[in-house]
């Protein structure tokens, strides 16, 4: 009995450890592909990353292209 209460926290343990990565996703994406934004991206996605618009708002952020700056013609 001990050992399958060992089991079941290790599929908790992954389970949860799995979730956090997705829900830390656009934050990865971010810091990966160095952002221009990736603080507000990492704040968006702490602070309103548990409602699905704010997760799903932070991910679209960090795939977002850098700005290019405007060239303007002399």
């Amino acid at each position: 009995m001990g050992s399958l209460s060992i089991w079941h926290l290790a599929i908790v343990s992954v389970f949860l450890v799995a979730l956090l990565g997705v829900y830390l996703l656009p934050t990865w994406i971010a810091f990966g592909q160095k952002h221009h934004s990736r603080g507000a991206i990492l704040a968006l996605n702490l602070l309103l990353g548990w409602t699905l618009l704010g997760w799903i708002g932070a991910l679209v952020w960090s795939l977002t292209p850098p700005r290019r700056p405007a060239i303007h013609p002399n």
